[in-house]
C-alpha cells in the first residue's frame, strides 16, 4: 500500500479547506434550505452576451487563441479600463486574459513571491490569497482590519506590517466578505507609504462595478505613484453575470506582465475562445445590463442590512460588492456555531466570519444576490432563531 503522506506535498495538505464551500455542501444535502452563502449573482447573463458567445460557436470560431487572449479583446479591455478607471494599459504587452479572476491572482503571488517572501494580506478577505501565497512558499502577514475603520487597511496597520522581506500586498477592494471599500484619500495614504520600496500592489477588483451610493470605485492603479508597482486583477464574473464563462484578466507593467504570462503559458494556454468572443460583447454593449443589476443589488442591500440591524444584529453599510457581513457577538454564539445552529434548526445557510480569516469572528457574511423574497424569507427565520435563542 502507497503511504499517500509521504507522497503528497505538505504544503497543500496543510490547507484548510474552503469555509465558503462547507457550509454550501452541507445545505446541498438538506430539503427547503433557504441559502444567503455563495456570492453568484442570480441574473442570468445578458442576452447580447450569450448570443455573442453562441454567434462564435455557430461560426466555428473555437480555436485556441493568442497566449495572452485574442487581441480584439484585449483592445475592448484597455479601453474599457480607461474609460471607467483611467488606467491605461497596452493591449499588446500590459494585459492577460485569463480563467477567471483567480488565476490572475494566482500567477501574479506565483511570479512575484519566492519562498520566504512575505505577503501582507488584510482579512477578513477572500479566502484565496492566503493559500496561494503559502503554496508559493511564501509567508501571508495578516492585517486584521476592523469594524471601526469600517474594514479598510489603516496607514499605521500597514506601516507595522512592512518588513524587509515584504515583497507585495494584496488589496482586495471593494471586499468579500465585508463590502468595505477604499476611497481614493485613503490608496493616496497608502502609496506614499510605499514610495520609494519595492513592493508590488496585488489589487483584486473584480467588483469594481458593484459599487452604491456615493461611491465609485477608485482603482489603485490610477493614483500616482501606483502604476508603476500595481498588478490590477479584474473579470466578467460578478460584474456581468458570467461566474460560468470563467474570464478574468490582469493587467500591469511589462516587466510584470511577462513573467505572469509565462506561467499562464504552461499551466493554461489561453483562456476560452467563446468566452473571450462573449466578453467583447460584454465590454461594448453591456453598461445597460450593469446598472440594472446594480439597482437591483442596491435595493437588496438596504433590505438586507436594515433587516439585520432591526433583528440587532449591528450590520454596517457595505459600499461594494454584494455581501452583508452582520454582528453576531450579541447571540453568545462564535461564528461557526451560530451558522451551523441557524442552518440545522431554520434551514438558512450563511458563512461564518472566520472562513475569511480570524479577524471574521464574530461575524457572519449574507449575501444579497438572491431574489428580494428569498432575502425576506431568510430574515423571518433568522429572526425567529433569534428569538428562540
Amino acid at each position: 500500500m502507497i503511504d499517500y503522506s509521504k507522497v503528497l506535498n505538505p504544503a497543500v495538505t496543510q490547507i484548510k479547506p474552503s469555509g465558503i464551500r462547507k457550509f454550501f455542501d452541507i445545505a446541498a444535502t438538506m430539503d427547503d434550505v433557504i441559502s444567503l452563502g455563495v456570492g453568484e449573482p442570480d441574473f442570468q447573463t445578458p442576452w447580447s452576451i450569450r448570443k455573442a458567445g453562441i454567434n462564435s460557436l455557430e461560426r466555428g470560431r473555437t480555436k485556441y487563441s493568442a497566449n495572452r487572449g485574442t487581441i480584439e479583446l484585449r483592445r475592448e479591455i484597455s479601453a474599457y479600463l480607461k474609460r471607467r478607471y483611467n488606467i491605461e494599459y497596452k493591449p499588446e504587452t500590459e494585459i492577460l486574459v485569463t480563467v477567471g479572476g483567480s488565476e490572475a491572482i494566482d500567477g501574479a503571488i506565483r511570479a512575484i513571491v519566492a519562498p520566504g517572501d512575505e505577503v501582507i494580506i488584510p482579512q477578513p478577505s477572500y479566502v484565496c490569497y492566503e493559500p496561494i501565497t503559502s503554496l508559493a512558499g511564501g509567508v501571508p502577514v495578516i492585517i486584521e482590519t476592523k469594524a471601526e475603520n469600517d474594514f479598510k487597511v489603516t496607514p499605521e496597520e500597514l506601516k507595522n506590517a512592512i518588513t524587509p522581506k515584504t515583497k507585495a500586498l494584496i488589496l482586495p477592494y471593494p471586499c468579500n466578505p465585508t463590502g468595505a471599500v477604499m476611497e481614493k484619500e485613503d490608496i493616496e495614504k497608502i502609496a506614499e507609504i510605499l514610495k520609494g520600496t519595492n513592493i508590488i500592489v496585488i489589487s483584486d477588483e473584480i467588483y469594481s462595478e458593484l459599487t452604491y451610493g456615493d461611491y465609485t470605485h477608485v482603482s489603485p492603479a490610477s493614483i500616482d505613484g501606483l502604476w508603476e508597482r500595481t498588478i490590477t486583477v479584474n473579470g466578467f464574473s460578478k460584474a456581468y453575470s458570467m461566474t460560468g464563462w470563467r474570464l478574468g484578466y490582469a493587467c500591469g507593467p511589462e516587466a510584470l506582465m511577462q513573467q505572469i504570462t509565462k506561467i499562464h503559458q504552461y499551466a493554461i494556454m489561453c483562456a476560452p475562445t467563446t468566452s473571450q468572443y462573449a466578453a467583447v460583447e460584454a465590454l461594448r454593449n453591456g453598461d445597460e445590463a450593469i446598472e440594472k443589476m446594480r439597482a437591483e443589488y442596491d435595493r437588496r442591500r438596504r433590505l438586507i442590512v436594515n433587516g439585520f440591524n432591526k433583528l440587532g444584529l449591528t450590520c454596517r453599510e457595505p459600499k461594494g460588492a454584494f455581501y452583508s457581513f452582520p454582528c453576531i457577538k450579541s447571540t453568545g454564539l462564535s461564528s461557526e456555531e451560530f451558522c451551523e445552529k441557524l442552518l440545522e434548526s431554520k434551514k438558512v445557510a450563511v458563512v461564518p466570519g472566520t472562513a475569511f480569516g480570524k479577524g471574521g469572528e464574530g461575524f457572519v457574511r449574507a449575501s444579497y444576490c438572491y431574489s428580494t423574497e428569498h432575502i425576506i424569507k431568510a430574515l423571518e427565520r433568522i429572526e425567529e432563531f433569534i428569538n428562540e435563542l
